[in-house]
């Protein structure tokens, strides 16, 4: 959830591709540890793969990885693992794991699910949410309006997401959570890389603005038709970017430009991330 485009790994087509080029894992070594080693190694690959790192059909190096957070193998392809079942990446026999993907089909796939389960979400946040998780909620979103007046898109982001997060928590529904946690990875990915007007990133933050509204109010109808049209609008922007071009992918066993550079040095940031 979050209102920032990015791309999604779409796992179907009409063949499978062949293993792409593998990459040099940016940036130096950043040491994992602890006991939630698993769930930070998930999270942290998950952040490439959204942000752009590990670019759409290259292959994940993996002995770059292990060395980058001071893993074994064993960790790094159970957390591959994971984000294979999220559809982020693929898992070929023998050959390692390609970063997935994304079509238009797996847009309007996506985006009418997560805006239903966000939906169901706003409606039982309504009924369940605290006064705590409403005043944290609303000091996180004068925050993100603060970033977005600023201009700050990573930071707005990240509030953003976390925005979102907070109103699935307070639905109080594991089931709800896990199924929204399955498809959050693409979503992300989807609305990172498409461009977005800066006419869209204010009706997100005004959409936003209707989102608290009716939280406060409690008004469990009204924050689903919300959540919904705001998923919707989000599609829309992303499908444009993606018609347009701007989120078009490498072709399968082609060198993604870019490939084995860190982000900023493949694309702008501003023309990556926005709403």
């Amino acid at each position: 959830m979050g209102d920032e485009p990015g791309r999604a790994a779409g796992r179907r087509g009409p063949a499978r591709p062949g293993p792409g080029p593998e990459i040099d894992a940016p940036a130096g070594p950043e040491p994992i540890a602890g006991a939630s080693l698993h769930a930070r190694l998930v999270a942290r690959l998950r952040d490439l793969i959204v942000e752009g790192e590990l670019v759409p059909g290259a292959r994940v190096p993996e002995r770059a990885l292990c060395e980058r957070f001071g893993v074994s193998r064993t960790p790094l392809r159970e957390a591959l693992k994971v984000l294979a079942s999220e559809g982020l990446l693929e898992l070929l026999p023998n050959r390692g794991a390609l970063v997935a993907r994304l079509t238009a089909a797996d847009l309007d796939e996506m985006f009418p699910v997560m805006g239903a389960l966000e939906a169901l979400a706003g409606e039982l946040a309504c009924t369940r949410i605290t006064e705590e998780e409403l005043a944290e909620l609303r000091a996180l979103h004068y925050q993100m309006v603060l970033h977005y007046r600023r201009g700050e898109l990573p930071e707005y982001f990240r509030l953003n997401q976390r925005i979102h997060e907070l109103v699935m928590d307070a639905a109080r529904n594991p089931t709800l959570s896990r199924m929204y946690r399955g498809l959050a990875g693409r979503i992300r990915r989807a609305r990172y890389v498409a461009n977005m007007s800066q006419a869209r990133w204010a009706q997100a933050v005004a959409e936003h603005e209707a989102i608290l509204d009716a939280l406060a109010r409690r008004d469990g109808a009204a924050l689903a038709r919300v959540l919904k049209r705001h998923l919707q609008n989000k599609c829309e922007t992303v499908k444009e970017s993606f018609l347009s071009g701007a989120g078009a992918q490498p072709a399968a066993g082609a060198e993604a430009p870019g490939a084995g550079a860190p982000d900023h040095e493949q694309l702008p940031r501003g023309a990556r991330r926005t709403a």
